[in-house]
């Protein structure tokens, strides 16, 4: 049950501070004068003074916000607001006080104002600090370890995020998350407290600690940690057969605060990051803050990802834009519960609909465009070359021209590695869709830039989810080949990199995310396996079926003969393609395989879509679906 201090509302602060500034007032002559004749004489000029402190110092309280504070949770931020506002009124006070002096008008001692300051100071911050001091030994009697309920924690990482999770612990007792003690490889931090919390240790004696402790579960608090880091930590927990959770990464927690119902479950992304590199935060706020955003695909997992993080800078409008109603409508709540502020218009069409496209630039006037709608997957399109055709190039035309006759500033097309030397359909028409956008930039002179990099962890269809349900469903997992390996990307960090690349662009650049080592597709099962409490070999089992048709045993992100630019970012590239086709051949080009679409003519369209981009695409048989 709360108790009633715990409920006091911020009017009757407005009371007190009345009756304490007269108090203060009061206490200030007689702390000056001394009770006897002389005080007596002064009082009079006591009660003047006393009656212009209570006109004068509420009303600063108010204008500096000091009745709009929860003060049962405040914090070191509010003691110094509250410092910041008696000064601020006693200095107003004084220089009134010290101008009727001056003027004669009256007969303060002029040592009073300073007294006063330091009476106020300690009445009016006195009793707001006893209200945070009295809730805290509150939520201590609650939180003591004979309650049943509570879960005894052991957190790793001693740092901001880590003092953030223990804060939220104690200030939320009905989480039953009680803190035993922090984990950092910082020495210096060792046997120090945080929160009355100790660093117990560095974490290599994760598992000795979390037995002397009686640890019932470790919560990981390094947004920032590489995967290496969190690997260590992870199996240490299953050697100290420990459940574990995480706070989300640094790119997860962009535009949102943490609270404890964010804790989640190690998942293998984490196990893959890599440390946060230098950002140019400032040049991607000049180019979405205010500004109209339009993002294509916005129901996708790349594209919700987009319409988060763009939300987070701030503009003036964000358009939502997709083909499936449901995917859009779903990503709408989900932004509109995040960003209430922020004017979001979800818009049902097929970028494959030109008329459509223009109607929508017209009404909406989008001045930054994030296009990341198309199709994806590789055996899915090699059994369909015409529609990928139809949606990823001439959707991607629709899209450039639509955005020329509009005069949009900036375009950002999402692209792909499988763009470099293309074997498959899919590949072969991101590598034109680039070109497309490359081609419009030099038409307009404006910064329309492709970002190009490998597969994001957990998107929509990609292996992730699909391991996981082979190993819920028991096994096995299957995988095409032993050697096969790709690059992976969480899909927060990506689109961060997205965002820090499309406020580089100067026009028509092709940027190349770095993604550190490739990463074998059978670790990436292992892992999946472990987290998910199990072994790899004994309880879930690995099979392999067979490369499919349009794969590769391994990803590039760029040809070997490639000329690369260091960005102003350490992890993207510029890429200097000289594989492109002017103005009119261009237009050509997309009308005879428009053309070759509409008739159906699959040979020929792969034969001269292969002519375009340099690719080796044949005719492949229909792919084995066994092997998804």
């Amino acid at each position: 049950m709360r108790l009633p201090h715990l409920a006091v509302r911020n009017r009757y602060f407005f009371l007190v501070d009345l009756l304490l500034i007269l108090a203060s007032a009061f206490l200030s002559f007689g702390l000056r004068l001394e009770l006897g004749p002389t005080f007596l004489a002064y009082l009079p000029v006591a009660l003047l003074f006393a009656g212009q402190a209570i006109l004068l110092k509420p009303l600063v309280f108010w204008a500096m916000g000091l009745y709009r504070r929860y003060w049962a949770y405040a914090s070191v931020k509010d003691m110094l607001l509250i410092f910041n506002t008696v000064t601020l009124s006693s200095v107003i006070l004084g220089a009134w006080i010290y101008i009727n002096l001056w003027l004669g008008w009256q007969s303060v001692p002029r040592s009073i104002p300073f007294i006063d300051w330091l009476v106020t100071l300690f009445l009016v911050g006195g009793v707001r600090l006893s209200l945070r001091l009295v809730t805290e030994l509150e939520q201590g009697r609650r939180r003591m370890p004979g309650s049943a309920l509570a879960r005894r924690v052991l957190v790793v990482g001693a740092g901001e995020a880590g003092s953030l999770v223990v804060r939220e612990m104690q200030r939320n007792p009905d989480l039953h998350l009680m803190p035993v003690g922090f984990l950092d490889d910082d020495p210096a931090k060792i046997h120090q407290r945080i929160h009355g919390v100790a660093v117990l240790g560095p974490l290599q004696e994760l598992a000795s600690i979390s037995v002397e402790e009686h640890a019932d579960e470790v919560v990981i608090a390094m947004p920032s940690a590489s995967g290496e880091v969190f690997r260590r930590v992870t199996d240490a927990c299953r050697l100290a057969k420990v459940p574990f959770r995480t706070m989300p990464g640094i790119y997860e927690l962009t535009g949102g605060r943490f609270s404890a119902s964010r804790l989640r479950s190690v998942e293998v992304g984490d196990l893959l990051r890599r440390e946060p590199a230098g950002t140019a935060d400032q040049a991607v706020g000049q180019a979405l803050g205010g500004r109209r955003v339009l993002v294509t695909g916005a129901g996708g997992s790349i594209g919700l990802e987009l319409c988060r993080q763009v939300a987070h800078w701030g503009p003036s409008d964000l358009i939502l834009l997709g083909h499936g109603e449901n995917s859009v409508f779903e990503g709408l709540l989900d932004l509109g519960e995040a960003f209430p502020s922020l004017p979001l218009h979800p818009i049902i069409a097929d970028i494959r609909d030109l008329a459509r496209i223009r109607a929508i630039f017209q009404e909406h006037r989008p001045q930054v465009i994030f296009h990341a709608a198309a199709h994806k997957h590789v055996p899915l399109m090699e059994a369909n070359p015409e529609d990928a055709l139809s949606n990823n190039v001439l959707g991607t035309r629709n899209l450039a021209e639509a955005a020329l006759e509009a005069e949009v500033e900036r375009l950002v097309l999402i692209s792909s590695d499988k763009a470099i030397r293309p074997t498959s359909i899919m590949g072969a028409t991101k590598r034109l869709a680039e070109m497309i956008v490359r081609d419009a930039a030099r038409r307009s002179g404006r910064p329309y830039v492709s970002v190009r990099f490998g597969n994001v962890l957990g998107s929509r269809g990609s292996v992730v989810p699909i391991f996981r349900r082979q190993i819920n469903r028991g096994g096995p997992i299957t995988i095409t080949h032993p050697d096969m390996k790709r690059y992976f990307m969480t899909i927060p960090e990506a689109v961060h990199l997205v965002l820090q690349a499309a406020s580089l662009g100067e026009g028509g650049e092709v940027f190349i995310l770095k993604m550190g080592e490739p990463v074998r597709i059978v670790s990436l099962a292992e892992d999946l396996i472990r987290l998910s409490g199990l072994e790899p070999g004994k309880d879930v089992q690995i099979v392999f079926t067979g490369i499919r048709p349009g794969e590769k045993l391994g990803e590039q992100l760029w040809e070997d003969d490639t000329i690369l630019e260091p960005t102003s970012h350490p992890d993207i590239l510029r890429l200097e393609d000289n594989h492109t086709l002017s103005g009119v051949e261009m237009q050509d080009r997309l009308r005879e395989l428009a053309d070759l679409v509409q008739r159906g003519q699959t040979g020929e369209m792969i034969e001269l879509l292969n002519q375009t981009v340099g690719g080796t695409l044949g005719q492949l048989p229909p792919p084995e679906w066994t092997s998804l």
